[in-house]
């Protein structure tokens, strides 16, 4: 038994609780899979919840004082470092505006109506080690490999329609069958989807993508209609034609190619790889040669990206670095040797991200027609590497900082200043200019500013 288990399982023996605690959920389900055992802990009690937190933390189980929420029978604690939540057995009901369920205190028979899929309605008695099957479906659906709720569909996805996602998610890891009208169900429900936090969506969808199966998920929210619903802009990337040049496949077949393809899990990089072509449907083409063009493409993609973040509420920094990723991934596509100042470009251009780029570039190339001439990125990272060891990145700026040049050329605060320490970063990079030598740099400042812009070579 895990040490957090065992240590509840011992404070418990000779008190009310003995024998009345049970391990529900993913962790059973996984146990009588032969998976690895997860730190996600729930256990279901027919008696008061917070009771048992307050009994644990008084026997000095619990390493935090018990957080109770009343109205829904739960409380959490933590042992061993891990949080485990704590249910008293309930049935739920719910409006038709809220995921948050009305709860009564009831028997494990109706506490298993209420869970989202049979497979997570198994029971463990800590003490006993009796295992419980309530709905007498989940020991059946595990061998057979078959995602089923516990209720009809409708009323479960009703309840709580974050469960479509979760079923989709469900699915691909562990590699089950939906049940028939499980599917449909979802598509006929897509819409209630909307009284869910974006939050929880975000959160759905990160787990999708570090699955074992990204791509089966993404193509099952598409199917769903799931999509639609929470990014239009990714589903509009269906059945958009690509060509013959250099892709055998639409631009939404392309992205879950890639995706499988990078077999990644890095979530920045996974969605950098997700919206790196959304930008195709609107900027698609086709030239006086029949040729089909996206120009543009890469900078309307990473407009999306940060549109589609924005409203799940990502952080900001995984926003910039998603979109930094789509903006800069053509520059690899296009070329088949990077010169060394353009390597120390892209050296200075995407920093700490210029790992993952290669990492997006490979993952875009695996995904285009087999045969077509591409960039070789391994032997790029050897470049890049070289490179960086000639040049480190802190030595590719200007010499000069903005303050410096201000006071040189006597301007105030503005695009001059800008404009001129750009070109001065760029005459260090094209190796004009000696990062460390600042009366080189004054008399280029002096030049440059003395030179009007549209006179420039």
């Amino acid at each position: 038994m895990q040490p957090t288990l065992d240590l509840i399982r011992q404070a418990t023996i000779d008190t009310p609780f003995e024998g009345e605690v049970w391990l529900v959920g993913g962790a059973v389900r996984d146990m009588l899979m032969g998976n690895p055992p997860q730190d996600d802990l729930d256990l279901v009690t027919e008696l008061s919840s917070a009771d048992l937190a307050h009994l644990l933390f008084d026997k000095g189980v619990s390493e935090i004082l018990p957080v109770t929420y009343p109205r829904f029978g739960t409380a959490m604690i933590r042992v061993k470092g891990i949080d485990v939540e704590l249910v008293t057995a309930r049935r739920e009901s719910y409006s038709s505006e809220s995921r948050k369920p009305i709860t009564e205190p009831a028997t494990l028979q109706d506490d298993a109506l209420r869970r989202d899929f049979t497979v997570n309605a198994l029971f463990l008695n800590i003490h006993t080690n009796e295992i419980r099957d309530p709905l007498g479906s989940g020991f059946g659906h595990i061998v057979h490999k078959i995602l089923q709720t516990p209720l009809n569909p409708d009323d479960t996805y009703i309840d709580d329609p974050l469960r479509m996602l979760r079923a989709i998610r469900f699915r691909w890891k562990l590699d089950f069958e939906p049940a028939e009208g499980l599917y449909e169900s979802i598509r006929f429900n897509r819409e209630r989807l909307n009284i869910i936090s974006l939050e929880r969506i975000r959160d759905e969808l990160l787990k999708m993508l570090s699955g074992p199966n990204p791509s089966g998920a993404l193509n099952d929210l598409l199917n769903t209609g799931l999509l639609e619903v929470f990014a239009p802009e990714l589903s509009a990337m269906k059945g958009v034609d690509q060509g013959g040049g250099y892709h055998h496949l639409d631009v939404w077949d392309h992205t879950l190619l890639a995706i499988r393809n990078a077999k990644t899990q890095d979530p920045v990089l996974a969605l950098a790889i997700l919206f790196h072509d959304t930008g195709k449907p609107s900027t698609k083409f086709v030239d006086e040669h029949g040729n089909t063009r996206f120009y543009g493409h890469e900078a309307v993609s990473a407009d999306i990206a940060r549109t589609v973040m924005s409203r799940l509420k990502f952080p900001n920094a995984d926003i910039d670095a998603v979109c930094l990723l789509v903006k800069n991934h053509m520059r690899l596509m296009s070329a088949s040797k990077v010169s060394a100042s353009a390597a120390r470009r892209l050296i200075r251009d995407l920093g700490d991200n210029l790992d993952r780029l290669l990492d997006l570039a490979e993952a875009d190339i695996s995904a285009l027609k087999p045969g077509v001439d591409a960039m070789d990125i391994p032997e790029l990272r050897e470049h890049l590497v070289t490179v960086t060891k000639e040049t480190p990145k802190e030595t590719l700026d200007s010499p000069l900082t903005g303050a410096e040049i201000m006071a040189i050329l006597n301007l105030r605060p503005g695009k001059e200043v800008g404009r001129i320490k750009n070109q001065l970063s760029d005459m260090v990079i094209e190796g004009q200019l000696d990062f460390n030598d600042k009366n080189a740099a004054k008399q280029a400042a002096i030049d440059l500013h003395n030179r009007e812009p549209n006179d420039e070579p």
